[in-house]
């Protein structure tokens, strides 16, 4: 929770000044010795903010009212199943993605299976880009240009690459996929930033919602999800783009670490529901650093834990 404070005396500002440097902790800006600022965290991504401040990706969400869906939506995801990090110390888990500058030179794409859904290339991709282990085989690149591109079933091909599909989302836009059309994921939404990224657990305070997956949705999506792959048509099944969150009367106390700022995280922001998959299984970026026994603490938090909130009409 952050807000605005104002301070009189310098003893004040250092004291701020300290509590700012905890874990969690909001930015403190010093304006002279007479008035400090706890300044609202702005999310970033290669240096730019991560979408406008209107966009849903930064909504609050801790107040927003529960969807009529939600029991059932819940329910089907697994009331007994448990949430579970998608990513560790072993790089074989996880998406990876690179950051590159504007200078980046662009190399062709050849689309696939989803070429009439895809946004053309050049992509900025660097020559080392690493690709996602495991089926889906995602790149992800986040230029300096305030542009993430991201490609799904790819593949290198010599200079060149080839993919099932590929999307381009500017940062500093809320603009949403075309009616219908997939991106690298199955929802039409960016993949990553709904990442859980090891910048911002450094930071203490992760401020958007993120991404997991789910075994069974139905057809039909709700914004800023733009496509659905579900197997079924009954209501009683998510989704994509529906947005869970952790109750707030689920209590932290206990969880430490990695997992407490991303529980905190889930009941401010929540989470979308990207594609097909593991339930409860939340999405973050590869890394050898991750702390696993950290990650482990999420094991311990139930489906029944969370609900569905409203945030929209569901689209066929």
């Amino acid at each position: 929770m952050r807000g605005r404070a104002k301070v009189g005396t310098l003893a004040a500002a250092v004291a701020l000044a300290v509590v700012a440097a905890l874990p969690g902790a909001a930015p403190v800006v010093v304006a002279g010795a007479h008035a400090t600022t706890v300044a609202k965290s702005v999310p970033t991504l290669a240096g730019c903010p991560l979408f406008p401040a209107n966009s849903a990706w930064r909504k609050d969400i801790s107040h927003a009212r529960v969807n009529p869906h939600s029991k059932a939506w819940v329910r089907s995801v697994g009331l007994s199943g448990h949430l579970h990090a998608d990513f560790g110390s072993n790089p074989s888990y996880g998406i990876p993605y690179s950051v590159v500058p504007t200078s980046q030179p662009k190399v062709e794409v050849t689309f696939t299976a989803y070429g009439d859904e895809s946004d053309r290339g050049p992509y900025p991709i660097p020559p080392k880009a690493r690709i996602e282990a495991g089926s889906d085989r995602h790149v992800l690149v986040a230029s300096r240009n305030c542009h993430v591109y991201e490609l799904y079933g790819a593949r290198r091909s010599g200079n060149s690459w080839r993919a099932a599909s590929g999307a381009v989302f500017d940062l500093r836009s809320n603009k949403l996929r075309p009616a219908g059309w997939t991106s690298a994921d199955a929802a039409g939404l960016p993949i990553l930033p709904g990442l859980v990224r090891p910048d911002e657990i450094r930071a203490g305070h992760i401020d958007h919602a993120l991404r997991f997956t789910v075994a069974r949705t139905q057809r039909g999506y709700i914004h800023p999800a733009t496509h659905q792959a579900g197997s079924t048509n009954s209501m009683s099944a998510p989704p994509m783009g529906a947005r869970f969150r952790l109750k707030a009367s689920f209590s932290l106390k206990g969880y430490h670490g990695a997992a407490l700022i991303i529980l905190r995280c889930l009941k401010k922001y929540g989470m979308f529901v990207a594609d097909n998959g593991s339930n409860w299984f939340i999405s973050g970026a590869t890394y050898r650093g991750w702390n696993d026994d950290d990650l482990n603490q999420l094991k311990r938090v139930p489906g029944s834990a969370f609900q569905v909130v409203a945030t929209g009409r569901i689209r066929h």
